[in-house]
């Protein structure tokens, strides 16, 4: 009988198996099987698998409650309890220790059925007694409404799991950009010079020719050879208010006709003056 050419191949390479390797169903000592041995046991509880995973005995309890959609305040106990002492008796032959938080509900489950059977006491009232499962009712709801918003915080997007932090890097200039000086800072630095030269006035009599002109190239003189000279010192609080006023449209006469340079670092921070060219 003539091979397969793939078969004269494998037979004529040393150390290959005869059958290919990827249709075997298990390996045994690092050799592929490719059939069950027929005196293979398999134990009972080696394929046993719970289909339901729960937190604690209230988890157990309302999964039992919602999953035949019954009515939470009218529990019928007789058939939950039944299907919960099943649930624990699989428990108990795996997890002595766990089952024992199970065995406990177990026991008010039946604490309570056998409360109902007995006539209700009457209270010294005269009112209506409480329903046995009340306080079971009211645990199972609470549960119930801590479970869900638990779902819910975990429905949201978390860092790490649903979305990564970006990272982005931004070359930054090593030339400070320093903010442009607004009007209202202007004025509120010009009203606090006009409150100190009122501190400081004093009354005269005098006739003296102001000169805006003038008083723009003292205050060009004044800020040659130097790089910036604070606002507020550009300012002779001595010489009383008028040569104030004249000094202050000076300096705005030179900022309009782009000779001084206003700059303010920050909000509220000191105002400079500087020339806004270099002399040759």
């Amino acid at each position: 009988m003539s091979l397969p050419p793939l078969a004269e191949a494998e037979q004529d390479l040393p150390g290959l198996p005869a059958t290919v390797d990827s249709v075997a169903v298990a390996r045994l000592y690092g050799e592929p099987l490719f059939q069950l041995p027929l005196d293979l046991y398999i134990p009972p509880d080696a394929l046993e698998v719970f289909l339901e995973a729960f937190q604690g005995p209230l988890d157990l309890l309302l999964y039992l409650i919602r999953r035949q959609n019954f009515n939470i305040l009218d529990i019928p106990l007789a058939d939950v309890t039944r299907q919960y002492l099943s649930y624990v008796d699989q428990l108990r032959k795996h997890n002595l220790e766990l089952a024992s938080e199970y065995l406990l509900m177990a026991a008010m489950l039946i604490e309570i059925k056998s409360r109902m059977l007995l006539p209700p006491k009457k209270t010294e009232d005269g009112s209506e007694p409480e329903d046995p499962r009340a306080e079971l009712v009211r645990r199972l709801l609470e549960y119930e409404q801590i479970k869900l918003a638990a779902a819910k915080l975990d429905a949201l997007p978390v860092m790490g799991r649903d979305f990564l932090r970006a990272a982005v890097h931004i070359e930054q200039s090593l030339q400070p950009r320093f903010p442009d000086v607004e009007a209202v800072d202007l004025r509120d630095a010009w009203l606090d010079i006009l409150r100190r030269a009122k501190l400081t006035q004093h009354h005269r009599i005098s006739r003296e020719q102001l000169s805006v002109r003038e008083h723009m190239s003292i205050v060009l003189r004044r800020l040659q050879g130097k790089r910036f000279i604070e606002f507020e010192h550009l300012f002779d609080v001595s010489r009383g208010q008028a040569v104030l006023v004249v000094t202050f449209i000076a300096m705005l006469e030179l900022a309009r006709e782009r000779l001084l340079e206003i700059t303010q670092a920050e909000a509220f921070a000191p105002i400079y003056v500087r020339l806004a060219y270099q002399p040759s």
